[in-house]
């Protein structure tokens, strides 16, 4: 996904399904300059990443 569509998403009040790699994130915070995402990995608040808007998938429902 591009950042500027992640940063869509992340300002989204709607839900979106996305994903890192099989694992379902929620979008955290988005670092445009630099074209990286901060997600939580399925429910685990403590299990936060940060990694290339490049890797995230939007899922379609």
């Amino acid at each position: 996904m591009d950042t500027a569509r992640a940063k869509q998403i992340y300002e989204s009040e709607q839900t979106f399904a996305v994903h890192l790699d099989e694992d379902s994130v929620w979008i955290e915070n988005i670092d445009e300059a630099n074209g990286m995402a901060t997600v939580t990995v399925g429910n685990n608040p403590i299990n936060t990443k940060t990694v290339s808007c490049d890797r995230l998938k939007e899922i379609d429902k």
